[in-house]
């Protein structure tokens, strides 16, 4: 069976598991500057490393309740159609090995969800973990926009 490394990334008390090789770096949070007619599930951009990054907060996107940032906050940053893009998180402060064979693909009710970014359920001792893809929580009409920017 295969094996794959994957960043655990909490929001809200649901961890979420991302393909470590999707990600490029994980940023301690930084405030963003807000552009106007913003998506809005954009937080705004931040300068990281001389790439200007949009970031999206993914408690928007999910439609959870906005929180404050805290010391824990990061910011996972991908390449998204050759764009870098930061995506706003509670914690991410860990990196785990899951074989094949303990995830599940995901229950037939969410895999109707149109952008169909849950790649699997991961079952880690008494754990789940929410495998996603992050290059597919947006869908198109929002990655252009994203573009736009």
């Amino acid at each position: 069976m295969a094996e794959r490394q994957y960043v655990i990334f909490k929001l809200d008390k649901e961890e979420y598991g991302v393909d470590i090789m999707h990600v490029k770096e994980i940023s301690e949070f930084k405030e963003s500057v807000k552009i106007p007619s913003a998506p809005s599930f954009v937080d705004g951009i931040i300068n990281y490393r001389g790439v200007i990054t949009p970031v999206i907060n993914l408690r928007r996107k999910f439609g959870l309740v906005i929180k404050e940032p805290t010391s824990n906050t990061r910011i996972i940053i991908i390449n998204l159609n050759e764009k870098q893009v930061g995506f706003l998180v509670d914690d991410a402060s860990q990196v785990l090995t899951i074989d094949e064979k303990d995830v599940d693909p995901a229950p037939e009710l969410i895999t109707n969800i149109e952008d169909k970014y849950i790649d699997g359920i991961a079952k880690i001792s008494e754990r789940m973990v929410i495998l996603l893809n992050l290059e597919k929580v947006l869908n198109e009409e929002e990655k252009l926009k994203l573009k736009e920017m």
